[in-house]
């Protein structure tokens, strides 16, 4: 107790309740956020997490936006250096899977909300820095051949939603215990295949049916 009393009055007890609040996201769920668990493992009073969030929706809304940071900060160093616009699509997917897989609780309150926490259903997808950067890679695509022409916000929207079912595949899904045994190889194939052969294949134009006789 009074270890934590020291990091209250150094002004850590803000990121110590951070991670004592991930810590029981990452064991129970979503469902297990609240002011109360985060002071009892951050071993502090149930009255001082009060001193830097108003509420469990504060809180909510600290993690989630810390973990959209830390996915657009991914998402920018995996295409440093990166000029070939399908290379940077397959990149991009894949420090988005990587940061769902190394991040899990963040991720899960990034993308999950409750009645008791609102707060996480009140983010719109255009003002999120990753599915804007996957709106950029979409027109790149598309001034280079690689999509089809047209609103660039669709074809981004399905790429992120490929993207986000293949990470919850990963972190609560039948993949979370290596079934298919996904590969990093495996992992740049799948998404090479969904995001840029599929989009590439869209932008070819159709041939017409040939005529019988």
């Amino acid at each position: 107790m009074a270890k934590a009393q020291r990091r209250y009055h150094h002004g850590d007890l803000r990121r110590a309740l951070m991670d004592s609040a991930l810590a029981a996201v990452a064991e129970g769920g979503v469902g297990a956020l609240s002011l109360r668990e985060a002071a009892r493992r951050a071993g502090v009073s149930n009255a001082a997490p009060y001193h830097h969030f108003e509420g469990v929706h504060a809180l909510a809304a600290a993690l989630r936006d810390e973990g959209f940071a830390g996915l657009d900060e991914a998402m920018r160093q995996a295409t440093e250096g990166i000029d070939d616009p399908g290379a940077r699509m397959v990149a991009l997917g894949r420090a988005y899977v990587g940061f769902a897989v190394a991040h899990p609780a963040h991720y899960r309150l990034m993308f999950s909300g409750s009645p008791k926490d609102a707060a996480l259903a009140q983010a719109s997808p255009d003002a999120l820095p990753a599915f804007g950067r996957m709106l950029a890679q979409i027109r790149a695509m598309q001034a280079a051949g690689l999509a089809p022409g047209g609103g660039a916000a669709p074809l981004a929207l399905l790429a992120w939603t490929s993207v986000h079912g293949l990470a919850s595949l990963l972190i609560d899904g039948p993949l979370r215990a290596g079934l298919m045994g996904l590969e990093a190889s495996a992992l740049d194939a799948a998404l090479s295949k969904t995001l840029v052969d599929g989009f590439a294949a869209m932008a070819r134009p159709r041939r017409p049916p040939a005529r019988e006789g």
